[in-house]
């Protein structure tokens, strides 16, 4: 069954990759014609994404890439910037 959820509902939901690594939080929706085309995502403290990036504030996730919404958001491992298709660290 598909459930639809407000996106302002997402707001401040905690971001994982598929592989179970916190990536960060949701900051903003990127809308165009009526359609949400990406996520802005937040490098937080002890997160992934803070890691990766060191003094950037966060990335522009696309859509396409988002596998799940729920409770979390579930990003494909492809989102991570310069990560290669081995281990995450």
């Amino acid at each position: 069954m598909l459930k639809m959820k407000k996106v302002s509902e997402t707001y401040e939901m905690r971001v994982f990759t598929d592989t179970g690594d916190y990536f960060g939080d949701v900051e903003e929706a990127i809308i165009q014609n009526t359609k949400i085309t990406g996520w802005r995502v937040r490098a937080t403290k002890n997160s992934f994404l803070n890691k990766v990036l060191g003094s950037a504030k966060g990335v522009i996730i696309p859509h396409n890439l988002v596998k799940s919404i729920g409770d979390i958001m579930i990003i494909n491992r492809q989102a991570i910037p310069n990560a290669p298709e081995g281990d995450a660290e």
